[in-house]
């Protein structure tokens, strides 16, 4: 069990990272440094180091602020294009980490391939979409929502990773069921 909840967790972590790089980071480093729900192995540990946090949460702030600004929030998009694949993996390797079970060469490809992915559908599938449909209107919003999401999904990853599991069934159900409708 302590292995699914490890993989379950980096998994949800690296997929928030694809929303916001710096919010599972964050999370990371806040629950191991003030909890004894998550100890990080060597050397993802300095994730907890007050600097390390500091800069987080600067980071955190100037990309969450950057994503609500029209033309900033596409800029910011093509700068996060090597960041939050980037933030996936380290947060995949860290989380995972903690079970001991994953070499962290493939720790860091997947969660580099999940945070990657949910980066493009998110930049060039979902961004794009609401942009034309709204005119731009709707982006703080979405990204608003984006960073919620990265938030919970990080905090569940952390502290009840199984309930991912239903999650990512009830997305899949979701999709399954939007896509006949949709597909011509």
């Amino acid at each position: 069990m302590e292995l699914l909840n490890g993989l379950l967790a980096a998994f949800g972590l690296s997929a928030s990272a694809g929303l916001n790089a710096y919010i599972p980071l964050l999370v990371v480093a806040l629950v191991a440094r003030t909890t004894p729900w998550l100890e990080l192995n060597p050397p993802w540990d300095v994730l907890t180091n007050g600097w390390v946090i500091a800069v987080l949460l600067i980071l955190a702030g100037v990309e969450f602020f950057a994503d609500k600004i029209p033309a900033v929030n596409h800029i910011n998009d093509a700068l996060q294009t090597f960041i939050r694949p980037a933030a996936g993996a380290i947060v995949f390797a860290a989380s995972s980490g903690a079970v001991g079970h994953v070499h962290p060469v493939l720790a860091l490809i997947a969660g580099l391939i999940v945070a990657g992915g949910v980066h493009t559908v998110k930049s060039a599938v979902v961004r794009p979409a609401v942009t034309a449909t709204t005119g731009g209107i709707a982006n703080p919003v979405v990204s608003t929502l984006e960073d919620v999401g990265a938030f919970i999904v990080s905090l569940i990853s952390v502290l009840l990773p199984i309930l991912l599991l239903g999650a990512a069934g009830l997305l899949l159900y979701m999709a399954w069921r939007w896509y006949p409708r949709h597909s011509h």
